[in-house]
This record gives structure tokens, sequence and C-alpha cells, in this order.
């Protein structure tokens, strides 16, 4: 079921990624869409310090996959340089699907197909300078939690 929310600031934006990331568990996985600067990376930056990581999240742009050790170990890759995804690919990348971590995944759509069913699936657009609509496709557990954040954003 989907749920929408438009964030108005960086900071509700930043509220919006720590309520998230308080609902996930080690071994969810999490999709994030959108355009270029829609503030994929910076959801996840704002999850990751919520989740305990006290080091920069920076964008795996160009290495493709960065790993942060908090309270939870937390994955986020960016496939935005692929131009396609392999069963090889999907076992090179297999480390970073563990079932005692968080794994967060930019521009996911090329690996889709050999890719484990995410938890969640969080897709940015860009609504004006300051403002993203942020819809959030989750299942399970994760439903209630999400319908709660988006009641509290008050949208």
């Amino acid at each position: 079921m989907p749920f929408e929310v438009v964030s108005r600031s960086e900071a509700q934006t930043e509220a919006l990624a720590a309520a998230f990331a308080r609902l996930l568990k080690p071994g969810d996985i999490v999709f994030l869409t959108g355009q270029l600067g829609s503030g994929k990376t910076f959801f996840i930056r704002a999850a990751a310090r919520e989740l305990g990581i006290k080091e920069p999240v920076t964008s795996p742009s160009f290495t493709m996959a960065n790993s942060y050790f908090g309270r939870t170990t937390v994955h986020h890759l960016d496939l935005y340089r692929l131009g396609e995804f392999g069963p090889a690919d999907a076992v090179d990348f297999e480390p970073f699907f563990e079932d005692d971590a968080i794994t967060f995944v930019e521009w996911p759509e090329v690996a889709m197909p050999l890719l484990e069913a995410p938890a969640a699936e969080i897709h940015l657009d860009h609504v004006d300078e300051h403002s993203r609509r942020i819809s959030f496709k989750v299942s399970g557990n994760l439903s209630k939690g999400v319908e709660r954040l988006i009641e509290d954003a008050g949208n």
C-alpha cells in the first residue's frame, strides 16, 4: 500500500527519515528512486544517523557501495552508473544484503529483477526548490508504522 507525504523543508525530510529508520530492522532492504537531486542520499544520511552512524554518509556514486557501522550495520549502494546488472553482479553484491544489516539502494531499477524484494520502496520527487513529495510503498509490519509517520507529518 503506497503512502505519500510532502516535505516542505530539509528539517522535515530529516525528521521523516529518522522516524522511518526507527521502523527498520536488520535484514531490511530499502530501495530509493527519484530524479537527480531529489534527496535520496539526504534521506539515507538522516536515516543512517538515526541508526547510530557517526561518520559522514556520502553518495557512493563512483564506488557503488559504502558500509557504515553503528548500532546496526548500514550498507548504502548507488547503482546509478551501472549500465546493466547480471547474475555475476548479483553475486558480487551479495555481501551487502546480509541479515544483520540494513541496506539502502539508490537507483535500483537496473538490478530489480535480480535483487531480493525490498521491505520498502521510497520515491522522491521535486515539488519546488525546498519541497519534496515522498512516496512510501511498504509491506508487512512497516505499513502501520509508515501510516503513523505520515499522519504525524500532517499530510
